[in-house]
């Protein structure tokens, strides 16, 4: 019989849509132990956008106290989350940021809601939103802490899935010499510095940054070089010259 793990991967690789992905992660929830769950961008509690992802079954009661009184851009856990890319308990959020009293004062307005101990998947993907799989059980109840790792396996399967389902359309292909020219313009090269660079003429090398900008619709280089960090184009290293 196949993991829990891997049968959730196997069927949020297939998501359509975030309420196949809703269900699929309650049933999971379920079976490791957990009361709640919650896979929502940091962003979409208090400024909701187009496209923005929330998926939870935590207390109504507390998700509208949140929104309403400015609780979520403050929210330890979402602050913890850029401090870390493995899952942690809510137990550790005191190692992971510096806890001052607004802090503890949302910790324990989420239990007088009924949330009890949590553990949070994050995810910190470059140009996307920064976002988390959470998982909770009652104020009354004890984390399965036996489980915590099959949680945070499939709290990143759902976190994968939520993109590919945000994200929507694929990323326009870039070709190879294309793609050379945008990790030379992330360097802050010039058109003609490029041609150099690859032995091609002044023109050719414009044409293949134009070509590039041209597939996402943007006449910014600065915006361009941002696209390529965001669809795994160039990495940070590519846009950085190295020290020395």
């Amino acid at each position: 019989m196949k993991r829990l793990s891997d049968r959730f991967a196997e069927t949020a690789g297939t998501s359509a849509v975030l309420g196949q992905l809703r269900a699929l992660l309650a049933d999971a929830a379920m079976e490791l132990g957990f009361d709640h769950f919650a896979l929502l961008d940091h962003a979409a509690l208090a400024a909701p956008a187009a496209g923005s992802v929330r998926i939870d079954n935590y207390p109504q009661s507390w998700t509208e106290e949140l929104i309403s009184s400015g609780y979520a851009t403050e929210d330890p856990v979402h602050l913890a989350c850029r401090r870390t890319n493995a899952g942690f308990q809510w137990a550790e959020l005191g190692t992971l940021i510096s806890l001052v009293p607004r802090h503890r004062q949302i910790l324990a307005r989420s239990r007088d809601h009924g949330l009890g101990g949590g553990f949070t998947v994050p995810a910190n993907v470059p140009g996307e939103p920064a976002s988390s799989c959470s998982f909770a059980v009652r104020a009354d109840r004890e984390l399965p802490l036996s489980r915590l790792r099959c949680a945070e396996l499939i709290g990143a399967h759902a976190l994968r899935a939520a993109r590919r389902l945000r994200s929507g359309a694929p990323p326009p292909r870039l070709s190879r010499r294309e793609v050379q020219c945008l990790r030379l313009v992330a360097l802050g090269k010039t058109d003609w510095e490029i041609a150099r660079i690859l032995g091609i003429s002044f023109h050719t090398a414009r044409q293949y940054v134009k070509r590039a900008r041209s597939a996402y619709d943007t006449i910014s280089r600065t915006q361009l070089v941002v696209y390529g960090l965001r669809d795994a184009w160039i990495g940070f290293e590519d846009a950085i010259p190295p020290r020395g």
